[in-house]
């Protein structure tokens, strides 16, 4: 990879054992502008690649450690390193599951797995989880900021299908009505987490997706009565594994299904195409707000999203 477009000082890279190697790199790709939610302004998406050598075969994974979960790139590089071992002697996705807990580190590990056995048998990842191929539509994100840039980017955009609409609580009537004037269509409607309960009695006309208020599927039950749908991320999961699992529980429960992710590179949304192919809703933009991304590539046509190239994952 072109090194031009990292901005890292903690690029590094760890080899762990012999055999079969496995080794995690943190690398920054920064925005094509300023990203900003109502959790804050950012311009740069920090990643950790993990990836698995066997022979002269490789398997990749990426995740995006998150604040609100209390990782960060250091702690999620330190939790690679410390299963390093375990991983190289037992590569097995199940036996993963009960070594580490949800979250970003799991995840990279489990997408470096899947995509090692797929390369290894000669099969696309999608195969190997018995699911079938389409080609989905992502919404595209509009950043939170004043009504009026707001209502300016989604004019830019309007062609698009569906629009990601980023809210902050004051104002957001404004920049929903904005939005709405600017562009054909607008779905998001944010609560806090910590809230659900209130939707329990709320006679809604339009449906409600949990996004903060769920990461497996433990959580499906208490959500049944509030509810219409959930967000399913593989950083949230854990992984591809568990993300499939939670998919099917969500479907058994009723749930329509939105599969999204944190801002990162190709090489994230790549797996993340296996749910995206049986979900209702699909928000898998990032790379389309990052200024430069990896050197294979996944195409965007518009919205829709194109089978990625087996160099890249798959």
């Amino acid at each position: 990879m072109n090194p031009s477009h990292l901005q890292s000082s903690n690029n590094r890279e760890r080899t762990m054992t012999d055999c079969m190697k496995l080794t995690c790199k943190a690398e920054t790709f920064l925005f094509n502008g300023n990203f900003t939610t109502s959790h804050g302004t950012r311009t740069e998406a920090h990643v950790v690649t993990a990836t698995l050598r066997s022979g002269d075969t490789t398997g990749r994974g990426e995740c995006v450690p998150s604040d609100r979960y209390g990782e960060t790139v250091d702690n999620v590089m330190a939790a690679i390193e410390k299963l390093a071992c375990l991983v190289e002697r037992f590569p097995d996705r199940e036996h993963l599951q009960k070594l580490l807990p949800l979250g970003a580190a799991r995840n990279a590990i489990n997408c470096a797995l899947w995509n090692l056995e797929a390369k290894r048998s000669g099969r696309l990842c999608f195969q190997q989880a018995g699911l079938g191929w389409s080609e989905p539509v992502t919404a595209f994100t509009i950043s939170l900021d004043e009504p009026v840039v707001m209502a300016m980017e989604a004019a830019r955009e309007a062609t698009r299908p569906l629009l990601k609409v980023k809210l902050g609580g004051d104002g957001d009537e404004a920049r929903l009505q904005a939005v709405r004037k600017a562009a054909p269509s607008a779905k998001l409607i944010p609560l806090p987490a910590g809230s659900d309960e209130a939707l329990a009695h709320f006679a809604q006309t339009i449906q409600i997706c949990a996004h903060e208020s769920i990461r497996d599927g433990r959580e499906l039950a208490e959500l049944k009565d509030r509810y219409d749908a959930v967000n399913v991320k593989l950083d949230k999961a854990g992984g591809l594994t568990e993300a499939l699992e939670t998919v099917l529980q969500a479907r058994s429960f009723g749930f329509g299904i939105m599969v999204g992710s944190t801002v990162g590179t190709l090489l994230a949304m790549a797996p993340a195409l296996l749910l995206a192919n049986h979900a209702d809703y699909v928000d898998l933009d990032g790379p389309l707000l990052l200024d430069q991304d990896r050197e294979v590539p996944l195409v965007y046509e518009g919205s829709t999203m194109r089978p990625p190239d087996g160099a890249l994952w798959g």
